[in-house]
């Protein structure tokens, strides 16, 4: 935590819905300061999120606005699920649970709507996102996207191409409400694991091309287990590495997973 961070207690952060203009221009301000002008979604996209069964939640600390989370509405094999497309706290308000505040009020008002799955993207590479994704909340992962959105001028992809992993947060499953309560189900036999350095964060501003290996070496381990059938459930830590932990999607405690089909991805 840096030297400016917030020192927060749970009370102090509201978290609510936003449904007005100037909300969603200071959810614009937030992308700004957290990603910059070139990931910044415009208002315009606030407004059809929230006309077009979205979300768009806030926290806030004494009225002002330290995070957010942007979802867009979806179907995935004729059910409704919400992509949740950006979360972003204020760096002095980050590793204080913020986040996960928002994402759990994100689950208790998708479940109001009976709407059982929230997804969304994220780095591979970002192994601190991984443990929240998997560890903290429960999501499960068996899509690779590779260059999701194409190279970008932002200095935080390094140059490199936008892979991406997409986490199923199946809000309602046993395995979610146990790690949510703090009480996880027992891992089964550990089947497969995607190694990558532990420093990787630091690789990627020192050695791209290091960089670009480790990202290659990672996509093809990871789309060859998720085609033998494996789902990624869990993250750990050994020496200098940091390995996701991959199970048969049949067999992880708590979970019961739709039928994957390919063809629902495609254009």
């Amino acid at each position: 935590m840096n030297a400016s961070a917030i020192h927060l207690s749970r009370r102090e952060i509201e978290v609510r819905h936003c449904d007005t203009l100037a909300e969603y221009n200071e959810c614009v301000r937030l992308q700004l300061l957290t990603w910059g002008e070139d990931l910044t979604v415009p208002a315009a996209i606030f407004v059809v999120a929230h006309h077009t069964g979205g979300q768009i939640f806030g926290a806030f600390d004494h009225g002002k606005m330290v995070g957010f989370t942007l979802a867009l509405a979806g179907l995935r094999g004729g059910k409704p699920l919400l992509h949740s497309h950006m979360t972003a706290v204020l760096p002095e308000y980050q590793n204080q649970g913020v986040g996960r505040r928002l994402k759990l009020f994100q689950r208790v008002e998708a479940l109001k709507k009976g709407i059982p799955l929230v997804e969304w993207t994220f780095d591979p590479l970002e192994l601190k996102n991984a443990h929240f994704n998997l560890v903290r909340l429960g999501a499960v992962i068996r899509r690779y996207i590779p260059d999701c959105y194409g190279i970008t001028e932002s200095p935080l992809h390094a140059g490199l191409p936008t892979d991406r992993l997409v986490a199923e947060w199946w809000l309602d499953s046993d395995r979610v409400r146990g790690i949510l309560a703090d009480n996880p189900f027992p891992s089964g036999a550990t089947v497969g694991r995607v190694s990558l350095p532990s420093a990787i964060g630091e690789l990627r501003v020192q050695d791209r091309d290091a960089s670009i290996r480790v990202q290659t070496e990672t996509r093809e381990v990871f789309q060859k287990y998720f085609r033998q059938g494996y789902i990624a459930t869990s993250i750990e830590t050994r020496g200098g590495a940091t390995d996701y932990i991959l199970e048969p999607a049949v067999s992880v405690a708590g979970l019961h997973l739709p039928e994957y089909r390919p063809e629902e991805f495609e254009d």
